[in-house]
């Protein structure tokens, strides 16, 4: 399956972050002093108000999904690894710093909350330790590898932001408007989503390349996969609906002794390009809405419909970009469909119209509050449990997942996910009889 395939490499990749940053302790501390983090100093880095103004007053790249795969296959030559480490260098300061004025602008008794502190510390230190880089062009394989390990180092400080500021908000839902928290949070976390892919993506293309292996890894082995870092150039939605039809249901005998079935339908051999780790994480939040409610409306004999559509092609045949380093040859290979509709169906008596507006707010949950407290957020810390964002998970199959409701972000960051590359998530309920959700999908086409 094309899911099993990127688990050696994103294992590999987990082991570099681990073992640069296992020994520090401003990813996994939680004794952090609002007051000496906040607003202006960081016991993690030392960085001028007016070097963040600058680079958080200039636009962010709208990433794409070919600017993921610009630099070709691998393995890469050198000079591709170079290209690609500059390239990094030219968006995450930006990126960092449009972070640390938004958390800046919070108000301050929220701020001031260790949870959200500790976040902004994590940012302002990723940002301290990149600006040296930014300084200078990387053209040597010395100077690549270090930045590698810096890559490395801020997806692991980052890998629990979502669990921590979940936390943080939570406590703090007296001082600020709900409405205010799901724009801070959706902006916040449309903007992480790209800045973790672009830094996993390079890690991803180092790992593969041959200036590291010493010639180790030959192109024929590169020639059998479809992927060029943690995208899937051949990625089969049918795949990973079973895949995580699989990890769901596991879930939903463990908590109602019983699971629906899912039958799939319409063009299950659809071939696309796309982040598997995000569609993965997608499919799991919504079969995990539709196999409670079938379940919950005693409906478990009826089966979750999955339809499959592939968008017709309609692009013409010029590049994907004009700066791209990959060869004609090297684009032909992407040979997708330019995108991909996915809907399911269940019959578990659709969603009432008292809750239907709320099914987009951050926090937003059927559980009770004290269950959400009690939740994995709390040991996010030592364990990386909780809720978990599709980066941060091998196959859809990390964090905490011992039941079918959590925290409420599965769906709004299902949405931000799908959003991303110009998809996007609609709901469309039946009260009394079921919900159809319909995931549409954009991947780079022939």
């Amino acid at each position: 399956m094309a899911t099993s395939s990127v688990l050696p490499q994103l294992r590999c990749l987990r082991t570099l972050c681990l073992r640069i940053s296992g020994s520090r302790g401003y990813a996994t501390s939680s004794s952090t002093s609002p007051a000496q983090t906040w607003p202006h100093q960081s016991q993690f880095g030392n960085i001028h108000d007016d070097q963040v103004a600058r680079l958080a007053a200039q636009p962010l790249h709208s990433l794409a999904l070919a600017d993921l795969v610009r630099h070709g296959r691998p393995p890469l030559s050198a000079d591709a690894l170079f290209s690609s480490a500059n390239f990094i260098l030219s968006l995450l300061p930006i990126r960092l710093a449009h972070r640390i004025q938004a958390l800046r602008n919070l108000p301050f008794i929220v701020v001031s909350n260790p949870h959200i502190a500790r976040i902004y510390n994590n940012y302002v230190h990723s940002l301290s330790t990149l600006l040296p880089y930014r300084e200078r062009r990387i053209t040597n394989l010395e100077d690549e590898i270090q930045f590698t390990e810096v890559m490395a180092d801020l997806v692991q400080t980052h890998s629990n932001t979502i669990p921590i500021l979940a936390r943080g908000f939570l406590e703090c839902r007296k001082y600020i408007n709900p409405a205010d928290v799901t724009r801070f949070l959706d902006e916040h976390l449309r903007t992480r989503i790209g800045t973790r892919l672009i830094a996993e993506q390079h890690i991803a293309l180092h790992l593969s390349s041959q200036p590291h292996n010493g010639g180790a890894t030959t192109p024929q082995e590169h020639d059998q996969s479809s992927y060029i870092g943690v995208i899937d150039t051949a990625l089969r939605p049918a795949e990973i609906v079973r895949h995580c039809e699989a990890f769901v249901g596991e879930i939903c005998e463990l908590k109602y002794g019983v699971r629906p079935t899912v039958v799939i339908n319409g063009q299950p051999d659809t071939v696309m390009t796309h982040v598997p780790t995000h569609l993965e994480y997608i499919v799991t939040e919504l079969l995990k809405n539709a196999f409670r409610a079938t379940v919950e409306s005693g409906k478990e004999r009826e089966p979750v419909v999955v339809t499959i559509a592939a968008a017709p092609d309609t692009t013409d045949t010029t590049p994907l970009a004009t700066n791209s380093l990959q060869t004609d040859h090297q684009l032909a290979n992407l040979s997708s469909t330019p995108g991909v509709t996915i809907r399911i169906r269940d019959r578990g008596g659709g969603i009432s119209p008292e809750v239907l507006p709320s099914i987009w707010a951050y926090s937003f949950t059927t559980f009770a509050d004290e269950d959400v407290m009690d939740k994995g957020i709390s040991n996010s810390s030592s364990s990386g449990n909780g809720t978990t964002d599709a980066l941060n998970a091998v196959s859809g199959a990390s964090g905490d997942s011992s039941s079918l409701a959590g925290l409420g972000y599965g769906l709004p960051l299902g949405r931000a996910y799908a959003e991303h590359f110009g998809g996007g998530v609609q709901v469309q309920s039946l009260w009394g009889w079921g919900t159809d959700v319909y995931l549409k999908l954009k991947g780079l086409g022939n």
